[in-house]
């Protein structure tokens, strides 16, 4: 297993290739996660992990001393979890299926890329799949619950387009609405159906839900627009668009509502548009995504 794998401008860093090797037979090397886990991402330690943790937890992260102590232990407190990790990547075939993803990306998407992300452990979690800035993104292996190997296979493609598409909203008027996040959520996840040729079920690409979860949607759409579209411009982040718990209509949907009413909407816009004009929306604004796409008047032709 190799320590990165580039292509074109992004690099994937195994960081937690060196976590584990650091511990040998004969104790724990301190110079390894320096040199092999701490500065190749400083950028991530520093200015991420040690800002989302706040100040009393920046010292783990952004210092060297710190990095070390915790990397000394937490690998044999959590010895055979994290082995389990490793081998799971083993049997994924984990350099092959990062070249073939990104290779892929690089051909598919019209837009270029820098980012540097790192596969980790880390002793606070919370990033799970993201991160700060496309020099500062992250894979964190310690959540028990992560299928790891499905996130490698099948979740990349999807967390890879946000890293193209969003950089491009900088001047969009609505960038900081919910419109926004409901667009970049659909498109990511249309984008994900056809990095796998259109070849794996649509509710699949759509947080990897269940056909009868996909129905439920199906059966409420036209209701669910109806009600959710006064919150497109909310720029808070606090509404029922984003956070299902405060709608009292949709609080039991499955999954999340503006993944799925995103990549509608985004679904409408290419049967209206033609078959390769999803490349169109990297560069046109998310008014223009929800106006061109018709799915206004779709709903109203809904009974």
């Amino acid at each position: 297993m190799s320590d990165s794998t580039r292509i074109a401008g992004i690099t994937i860093k195994n960081l937690f290739k060196s976590q584990i090797l650091a511990h040998t037979a004969t104790g724990f090397d301190s110079t390894m996660i320096v040199e092999k886990v701490y500065r190749p991402h400083k950028a991530l330690w520093d200015s991420c992990y040690a800002m989302i943790f706040g100040a009393q937890n920046a010292s783990k992260f952004n210092t060297e001393a710190g990095m070390v102590a915790w990397n000394k232990s937490l690998y044999l407190k959590n010895k055979d979890f994290f082995d389990k990790r490793v081998k799971d990547l083993i049997q994924v075939n984990l350099d092959s299926v990062l070249k073939a993803s990104l290779t892929k990306f690089d051909r598919l998407v019209p837009y270029k890329v820098e980012s540097t992300i790192s596969i980790l452990f880390t002793p606070l979690t919370g990033i799970l799949f993201g991160g700060c800035t496309n020099d500062q993104f992250c894979i964190e292996l310690n959540h028990e619950e992560q299928e790891i190997g499905y996130t490698i296979k099948k979740g990349l493609p999807h967390e890879l387009n946000h890293l193209a598409y969003e950089p491009l909203r900088e001047n969009d008027p609505k960038k900081n609405t919910a419109l926004r996040q409901t667009i970049d959520e659909g498109l990511a996840c249309y984008f994900t159906w056809i990095f796998f040729d259109k070849e794996i079920p649509k509710y699949e690409a759509v947080e990897n839900m269940t056909k009868q979860d996909w129905q439920w949607y199906v059966e409420n759409e036209k209701k669910l627009f109806t009600e959710l579209k006064q919150y497109f411009d909310d720029e808070s982040g606090d509404n029922p668009l984003l956070q299902k718990k405060k709608s009292q209509l949709f609080k039991n949907a499955p999954k999340s509502l503006n993944y799925w009413l995103g990549f509608r909407i985004i679904e409408t816009y290419v049967k209206k548009n033609g078959p390769e004009s999803w490349r169109d929306l990297y560069k046109l604004n998310v008014q223009e995504v929800l106006t061109k796409s018709g799915y206004a008047e779709y709903i109203k032709g809904l009974k």
